[in-house]
């Protein structure tokens, strides 16, 4: 069957429409992105301005348009931190279902990170052994680590490269005061977690992934996405040792010249390679390998796993009939 994933994130609403099946690999069909920024279209109370909800129920319409359009059976549609922390978000989501016809589910933090791990052991799969994930969206930070495909921690920080950069830091470039008050407030955060991970043990395979990771890692020398998901790339917290100082001292459209930066994004890089950096360092990590799979990819393989399951079942009904 084609489903549509419709994640309405900090930063973008990305309608994902891939082929899938029970048991198999979803293969990506079409991508639909429109970078709306909800977590930049706050008001002084922290809801999400009249503007940013007429600009996303627009976007919504638009996608399940598209969805329909590219033969998407079911579209699962899912908001995570910008919607989760508005303080209208109830009303947001009324608003949202009654123009545009798009029912949102709101992840929880713990959400977030659960299926993105899900994701990333699925594409490494068993051989990778103890997995430890890192996520930097565009609100918040995920952390998973485990064995198995749900994890035996997962934690959600409020650390996103979005909210971060307008919160911590609005100079352009930033002013050397803003940058060490925000490198000290971002470690001292996930200084708060690091125990819970400690006691299960080291990982034996690090991971970052989405899109913040891949430009880093892009910045760094890894391979272009021109070059096929297949092709290995890292990340080391050497080569982010180097960078973040470089990135402190450069403008936004300075930082849009670097290869794999987007104009959209360029603003949040620096925030975005503080949290890289102290995560990497803090959980003791030296390397990280990039996944392609992140939370999208979770949600379509958690609809895919309920629809075997729910196969499953009626097979053994039918043998028990028999």
């Amino acid at each position: 069957m084609r489903l549509g994933v419709l994640d309405v994130g900090s930063n973008t609403v990305h309608l994902l429409v891939m082929d899938a099946h029970p048991g198999a690999r979803p293969l990506p069909a079409y991508s639909h992105k429109a970078e709306l920024r909800l977590a930049e279209l706050l008001d002084d109370r922290g809801a999400i301005s009249l503007e940013g909800v007429d600009r996303l129920v627009a976007t919504l319409s638009q996608a399940l348009r598209v969805a329909e359009d590219k033969g998407a059976e079911d579209v699962l549609a899912f908001a995570t931190s910008a919607v989760r922390e508005a303080a209208n978000g109830e009303a947001v989501l009324a608003r949202v279902a009654a123009e545009s016809g798009v029912t949102l589910t709101v992840l929880s933090g713990e959400d977030e990170a659960r299926l993105t791990f899900l994701a990333v052991r699925r594409w490494f799969g068993w051989s990778a052994g103890r997995l430890l994930v890192l996520d930097i969206g565009g609100g918040s930070l995920e952390v998973g680590y485990g064995m198995d495909e749900d994890p035996d921690a997962a934690v959600s920080l409020p650390l996103g490269a979005g909210r971060l950069t307008s919160t911590w830091l609005p100079g352009d470039p930033p002013a050397t005061d803003d940058v060490r008050a925000l490198r000290k407030h971002v470690r001292a955060e996930i200084a708060r977690t690091v125990a819970e991970f400690s006691r299960l043990g080291r990982p034996d395979h690090a991971v970052g992934t989405s899109k913040t990771f891949k430009q880093l890692a892009r910045i760094a020398g890894a391979a272009r996405s021109a070059d096929g998901v297949y092709t290995q790339r890292s990340l080391t917290r050497r080569s982010l040792e180097e960078w973040v100082p470089r990135l402190t001292t450069m403008r936004r459209a300075e930082r849009a010249q670097l290869p794999g930066v987007s104009e959209g994004r360029a603003g949040q890089l620096l925030a975005g390679a503080g949290v890289a950096e102290a995560a990497m360092d803090l959980f003791g990590v030296a390397e990280l390998e990039i996944c392609p799979w992140a939370l999208r990819e979770g949600v379509i393989l958690r609809k895919l796993d309920l629809m075997g399951n729910e196969r499953g079942s009626m097979l053994t009904v039918s043998r028990r009939r028999r």
